[in-house]
């Protein structure tokens, strides 16, 4: 049980914890009379943290944030005894603790790890903010993602206003924390930021207004600086590995008959356990048998031939990825405009923990003649712009076929696919959008694009343009504009 003469509660941790104490019984009306505010909050942690997720909040209240999340396991912590009771009677279902977590013995008595740990404002009000992110790694596995909600700065004059007023419930003198400032303690704690994003311009419904500037306008460049709210996703750096041993690569080919061999040849062993498999689609020039033999041609490599059951470059892939034996998942398109030779770069970004979802760039190096046209080019360049906004993380070439992830990420990407759906024939979109809602670490990886040596490109430039436009809108509703 937590005790109030602890030395840690002196001086503005003793008037935050008695505000606490004296304000419990009264929270839930609080947050009744700013039910929107805590609505719209609410819509973006449940799009970063989806339903049955394991989930440890830092300092819960009276619990109504975790419970909103549907954690399949739920723990809150609180230093109030008052608001723990409270939240302990609103949600039975989940185990809320009384204790500081500033204190090494609170976290050490929690059994790990979680799937995410939750700190919603409660940063303002801790005396080394630092150290407690640092204590958080013994909570952590590979997967776990640190979510933190907080107040801007820049709004303090109101809210202090708002609690003048009396439609906010009255706080303690809080830390100014500014997004690099929090960015700065996580990777001061080893703690390596994900994304970050600035939402939430107005608190208030506005007779329906508010809910359109939250969605549509509080994101938008030079506006977000104004937001209300911002979030930070991060992962522990301390626990990034986790044992990769093996890789799949999945050559998608269709009509490609004079690259099956080279590929084969030009594949480095850059790893004791590597799976190849070709995915033939269709093709009109006997790729498929072309498969066959250089499979029995090269008896001492693990080589697995199939033929796809659906259309597209997507279907072609997905089906690989669900008969891969590979700790690792590759993509190698049959064109090798992505040189073979390149993918032991891939295999060293992800095993040594810089990444976890690697995205081929093929727009830094320059090109060999004819290896892109220029109309793709400039789409590229223009679709890079928009996806590193819409996805809160840099890219700078969302088209290049090369991609690489572990199975069990795909795995878990494929659970939560139905909240994008079947909209992607290329499947480039499909992964990147997943791996973005996982809150995966994304690193582009600069590749040498080269010019084909066989056989003509799958791509028609002005309708699959026009699909990846509709793609860009597809993702400002389902990403941005929640």
């Amino acid at each position: 049980m937590f005790k109030q003469e602890t030395p840690d509660l002196a001086g503005p941790r003793l008037a935050v914890f008695e505000s606490s104490e004296r304000f419990a019984e009264q929270r839930a009306q609080w947050r009744e009379k700013a039910e929107f505010f805590h609505e719209e909050d609410n819509k973006y942690l449940r799009f970063i943290i989806p339903e049955g997720k394991s989930i440890l909040e830092i300092g819960c209240g009276i619990g109504d944030t975790l419970a909103a999340l549907k954690p399949s396991r739920g723990v809150g912590v609180d230093f109030s005894p008052k608001m723990v009771e409270v939240a302990r009677s609103r949600h039975a279902g989940l185990d809320f603790i009384v204790g500081d977590v500033e204190n090494p013995q609170t976290l050490a008595a929690i059994q790990g790890p979680f799937d995410y740990i939750l700190i919603v404002d409660t940063l303002g009000h801790i005396k080394d903010v630092q150290a407690l992110i640092a204590s958080l790694h013994r909570l952590c596995d590979r997967k776990t993602r640190l979510v933190v909600a907080y107040f801007s700065h820049l709004w303090q004059p109101l809210l202090s206003g708002a609690e003048a007023l009396g439609v906010r419930m009255p706080s303690e003198p809080s830390n100014v924390l500014s997004p690099a400032d929090l960015r700065a303690f996580a990777e001061l704690a080893d703690f390596e930021p994900v994304k970050s994003e600035a939402r939430l311009i107005s608190p208030f419904r506005l007779f329906g207004l508010g809910s359109a500037l939250n969605r549509f306008v509080s994101h938008l460049p030079l506006v977000r600086s104004l937001a209300l709210r911002h979030y930070l996703v991060a992962r522990s750096l301390v626990m990034k590995d986790d044992g990769l041993k093996s890789v799949s690569i999945v050559v998608p080919a269709r009509n490609e008959k004079g690259n099956i061999e080279p590929a084969v040849q030009r594949i480095p062993r850059f790893c004791d356990d590597i799976e190849i498999i070709f995915v033939e689609g269709n093709s009109k020039d006997d790729t498929y048998e072309e498969c066959l033999r250089v499979q029995a041609a090269y008896p001492q490599y693990d080589i697995k031939v199939m033929k796809q059951p659906g259309k597209g470059k997507a279907d072609a892939v997905f089906t690989a990825y669900d008969v891969a034996r590979g700790d690792v998942l590759m993509i190698l398109d049959a064109d090798l405009t992505m040189p073979p030779e390149q993918l032991p770069k891939f295999w060293e970004a992800i095993v040594s923990g810089k990444g976890e979802y690697i995205n081929g760039s093929r727009l830094v190096y320059p090109m060999e003649d004819e290896a892109m046209r220029f109309l793709n080019l400039i789409a590229n360049r223009t679709f890079s712009i928009l996806f590193s906004w819409l996805l809160n993380q840099r890219y700078t070439d969302t088209l290049c076929g090369t991609k690489v992830m572990r199975r069990v990420d795909y795995e878990r990407l494929k659970e939560g696919r139905a909240y994008f759906g079947d909209f992607d024939p290329f499947g480039d979109f499909d992964l990147i959008f997943g791996a973005a809602k996982m809150s995966l670490k994304s690193v582009d990886l600069p590749v040498r694009y080269a010019a084909r040596t066989y056989g003509e490109t799958q791509i028609s430039r002005f309708s699959h343009g026009w699909l990846l436009l509709k793609m860009v809108v597809f993702a400002f509703f389902k990403i941005k504009a929640l």
